[in-house]
Formats: structure tokens, sequence, C-alpha cells
């Protein structure tokens, strides 16, 4: 069943969109992430305009990023205020990476640069994913404990305008947490992502933060900065498609239930070595695709549509 997509300006087959929110669900389900470093790409592939797939596909990442923290709420392991001077900095991040991205959308730049912010970011991602994985299932099969990691301190503790956060068991400087967020921002607004295969491993070793609280407290952060970033870009860029958005949320609600039942049965490193390849593969399509000759050399556009 074809549809048209009026943000877009494309027709789609609808079952083809409930299919591809489907596969990013069962992948949120199997390996615990929000997805949206997959769903953007994989919005390219189809033919969704990347500032459309950028600031539509956000939207899946605030449903499921709401989800995932009512049950971390329970479980008490999201440090709320350490949550809130990383949304500060998020918020700021955000405001700036929707300037930019308006900024290279004049200049007719923004879908090149979006496609290379992928390769780069998945590229780098997906290699050291797949590197720490193998690794994992090297020791596993030797038996060797791996060793504990050292909460980070060093040029942090220095830091001037320290905060205590009782939750996180952490005295530290808001700097850090707030250049955290910025980043984590700026990247929400470019490349349509919550930001966390950015921010969870900087919390860890950068922050020092315990494993236990990182997942809830990304997940708070993730959710207004993601929302706070497709409501600038509805406002300001107009490139929010409802439509899109509602069939992607569909078949993602259906493709988490399944992803969890599966991600249970398997092992944890044969679940990061899976998702590391997926990346890669992703990254490699995308990478082929901004070095190969277009089928059409030059395209024409309206002067309502610049």
């Amino acid at each position: 069943m074809m549809i048209y997509l009026p943000i877009a300006e494309v027709s789609v087959n609808a079952f083809v969109l409930l299919g591809l929110g489907g596969i990013v669900g069962i992948l949120s389900g199997m390996f615990g992430v929000g997805g949206g470093f997959l769903i953007t790409p994989l919005l390219f592939f189809i033919g969704i305009p990347p500032a459309v797939a950028v600031a539509t596909g956000a939207n899946q990442i605030v449903a499921a990023s709401f989800s995932g923290v009512l049950a971390h709420l329970k479980r008490k392991t999201v440090d709320l205020k350490m949550g809130t001077v990383l949304l500060i900095g998020g918020l700021i991040g955000a405001a700036v990476g929707v300037f930019l991205f308006n900024y290279l959308k004049a200049l007719g730049q923004v879908d090149l640069f979006v496609k290379l912010c992928y390769v780069v970011f998945l590229g780098i991602v997906g290699a050291l994913m797949f590197a720490e994985s193998l690794t994992a299932m090297r020791r596993a099969r030797g038996g060797i404990v791996p060793p504990k990691r050292r909460r980070s301190r060093g040029w942090i503790s220095r830091l001037p305008l320290k905060l205590r956060f009782q939750t996180s068991g952490l005295y530290i400087s808001v700097i850090p947490p707030v250049l955290v967020g910025i980043l984590v921002g700026i990247l929400a607004a470019v490349m349509g992502v919550g930001g966390g295969f950015i921010m969870v491993p900087a919390m860890i070793y950068i922050l020092g933060m315990p494993t236990k609280v990182v997942v809830g407290t990304s997940l708070f952060q993730i959710i207004f900065v993601t929302a706070f970033t497709t409501l600038l870009h509805a406002t300001t860029n107009f490139t929010v498609d409802i439509i899109l958005a509602v069939l992607l949320l569909v078949g993602g609600v259906f493709g988490a239930q399944v992803g969890a039942r599966i991600g249970v049965k398997m092992k944890a490193e044969q679940l990061r070595v899976l998702l590391a390849l997926l990346v890669l593969i992703v990254c490699g399509k995308l990478g082929l695709e901004l070095l190969l000759q277009p089928a059409e050399l030059y395209s024409v556009t309206t002067a309502e549509s610049l």
C-alpha cells in the first residue's frame, strides 16, 4: 500500500515503513539501544531525504527512552541531579546543532554533512564495539576474569564548580557533564540520534559514574534533548513528517517485544558482535553511496524548496 509523505515529498510503501520500524524495534529489544543511529540511515536507503529522516527519526527515540526511564525510575537507578546537569548542556548543544543544520541546509550541503557524520561515527563505534566483543568472547572461552575498571578522576577532580551527586556517589565539577551534554545535543540535532552511544561511555570512563545508574540517567537526558530537537526542527525547518513518525512508532512497538524475547536466548557477547557487524554494514553502505557516482549527476529544484 503506497502512501504519500507530504514533508518528504516521496511515495513509500506503508508496509516497508512498518517493517523498518519493526526491525529497529527488534534491535532495540535485543541490544538495549534506542536505534536512532540505525533508523536514520535506513530511511536514507529508501529515499527519505536526510533532513526529514534526521528530524522525524528522533520521535522514535523519545518514545523508547521514555519507556526505559520508567523502568529505571522504579529501580531507583536514575541520577536526576546528574541528568539535569547533562540536560542543560544537551539543550544548549541541540540549539547549536539546529543552527548548524539550518546553515548547512541553506548552503545545500546538509545531506552530505549528515551522511559523512554517520560514516565517521558508525565506523568508529562499530569497530570499537566489534574489537571489544571479540576480546570478551576470547576471555569467556579461556575463563579469564576481566580486570576491574577504575573510576576516572585525575583532571576532573581539580576543576571548579563542584557538586555532590549522591545517587552516583560523586563529588565532581559540573563542567565535564555540561560539555558531554553539549556534544550529545549537537549530535542529536545533526544526526537525529539520542547520542547514547557517545554519552554512555563518557559517563563511565570520563565522569566515573557507576554502571548501574548510567543507562537510566542517559535515557532521562535523551528524552528531553530529542524532544527539544524535534520541536526545533518542526518549527524552523518544517521537516518532521507525522505520518512517517507514526508508522515507524507502530512498527517499533511490536518489534521491541519480539526483540526482547530473542535477546533473552542469546549471550551478551554474541549480541554485541551482531550489533557491531550491523553497524559496520550500514557504515559501509553509506560510504559506498558517497564514493560511487550517482545515477543522476544533476537535479532540478524549485525556488520554493530551497
